[in-house]
């Protein structure tokens, strides 16, 4: 069966993606990746049509709370969410769990979370866990915030089937995760910030289409409708 797959690569705005209803209706794989021009609204009036997403990966892009909670109101059949940054050791790195109560108050069928340099605590990540049920995998590295000890360690331990703690390495992510040590050391001057690249993160899917370089998601319309 087909299994219909779209990733947006920098430069994207939210334009393209909900350009085309017909096509966002079938998906169930989305990737955004560096797109900063996609923005909570354009996040949120796509999630709107997509009523069969199973898989939203989101790395390195202004997206907020706000696209989350409606992401996870639109899209019931969720199932899988990465959602990553580059961690911050910096002074500027502040606690903030707003983005984990988002996921947990509102995506409880997922089996898998990836937060990769997300800033939340240890209340974040127990609100996750009371929320979100059925988790299987949660990946927490570079989450300098939370603290696994005594209770909630033994309740990640026994709940999660594949656990990565905030100290473990980065070393298989697929791009360039060294720490922030403060704001100096980033910059938007590269395509790809904190030295993202093309990659695939979902190696076995039947299909992906992606869209780069500011096409207009009507360009590739036939190609994707021919398929079916």
């Amino acid at each position: 069966m087909f299994q219909a797959g779209l990733k947006l690569h920098k430069p994207c705005s939210s334009f393209v993606l909900c350009g085309r209803s017909g096509l966002a209706s079938q998906l169930k794989r989305l990737q955004i990746v560096s797109c900063y021009g996609i923005s909570d609204e354009g996040l949120s009036e796509a999630a709107k049509k997509l009523p069969l997403l199973e898989e939203l990966h989101i790395c390195f892009c202004s997206i907020s709370k706000e696209a989350l909670k409606n992401v996870g109101r639109c899209c019931h059949k969720l199932k899988s969410l990465t959602f990553n940054y580059r961690g911050n050791r910096g002074p500027y790195d502040m606690e903030y769990d707003e983005e984990a109560l988002a996921i947990a108050e509102n995506m409880p069928g997922l089996h898998y979370l990836q937060l990769i340099g997300n800033r939340m605590t240890n209340d974040g990540l127990s609100a996750i866990l009371d929320g979100c049920p059925h988790l299987e995998t949660l990946d927490l590295r570079q989450c300098f915030n939370v603290h696994l000890g005594g209770a909630l360690a033994k309740r990640c331990s026994e709940a999660i089937k594949n656990l990565r703690r905030p100290s473990d390495s980065t070393d298989d992510c697929g791009f360039d995760a060294t720490p922030y040590d403060g704001y100096d050391d980033f910059s938007f001057d590269d395509e790809y910030p904190s030295g993202f690249s093309e990659i695939d993160f979902l190696s076995d899917v039947d299909e992906y289409y992606e869209f780069s370089g500011g096409s207009d998601i009507s360009d590739y319309g036939d190609r994707f409708f021919n398929d079916f």
